[in-house]
């Protein structure tokens, strides 16, 4: 499968986890690889898997949250890669807790991260692909942007945001043929689900109809089919990948 052949995407927080998945996922039809993450040996492991692929990738670090950061990073990958055809905004971050504990600087930082650093990356290679008149962007959101979550509310408004802010930059970038996209994960399986208790597992189970958790690959397969030809008709989407969690 190389339906994705010649063509560069660029995938935040692509270090580990799901970002990790969805790299692999794309060099696996075809696509080569700007794997960016908070740190540049936080790149190490994607890139060589995805080279392992024998595909070309790179390693970059930026502070998604920075906008002088960003903007530097952007000018080096696309000093590496000549163009960037994919962006996939998946970096993000959690500081749960209730609200009335909440404090200024919890909720500051995963807005900053989540919402903020996609709005960043996307504006900055939108010139680009005004220019070429074609890209695909695919932003992850999350169930708790849709649904909410107690002790979750600045993830939830952060996710919602994500939401909003796709559909809005879909309705703008249209016209130059670009896709803007969003996938609403549910409860994957990753080293954060990892930490739920057995307990809290179980009635988490229970709220998800298909009865288990997801996995890295099924949301990876998700921005592979919004990444590519087959999509090229749908734009300002959600697509939630949450086992019947949000139906």
């Amino acid at each position: 499968m190389n339906e994705l052949a010649n063509q560069v995407a660029v995938v935040t927080g692509a270090g580990r986890g799901i970002g990790q998945a969805i790299a692999l996922k794309l060099a696996g039809a075809g696509a080569d690889i700007a794997c960016v993450d908070l740190k540049l040996e936080f790149c190490a492991e994607t890139v060589q898997k995805v080279q392992g692929l024998g595909r070309k990738a790179w390693p970059f670090a930026a502070n998604v949250s920075e906008a002088a950061s960003v903007e530097a990073t952007a000018e080096q990958i696309l000093a590496a890669t000549s163009k960037v055809d994919i962006l996939v905004n998946n970096a993000g971050i959690t500081k749960d807790g209730l609200l009335m504990r909440m404090s200024e600087a919890d909720w500051d930082a995963v807005l900053d991260i989540n919402l903020k650093g996609t709005f960043l990356f996307t504006k900055v290679f939108t010139r680009s692909f005004l220019k070429q008149r074609s890209g695909h962007i695919v932003n992850i959101a999350s169930v708790i942007g849709l649904i909410g979550n107690a002790g979750q509310c600045n993830y939830g408004a952060s996710k919602a945001g994500v939401i909003g802010f796709t559909k809005s930059a879909a309705r703008e970038l249209a016209s130059r043929s670009i896709t803007v996209n969003a996938i609403a994960p549910g409860f994957i399986e990753t080293a954060m689900t990892a930490k739920i208790s057995p307990e809290a597992r179980e009635g988490l189970l229970k709220q998800i109809p298909l009865g288990n958790l997801g996995q890295p690959d099924d949301v990876a397969n998700a921005v592979l089919f919004l990444a590519s030809p087959a999509a090229r008709y749908i734009t300002g989407q959600v697509l939630s990948v949450d086992g019947g969690m949000a139906m």
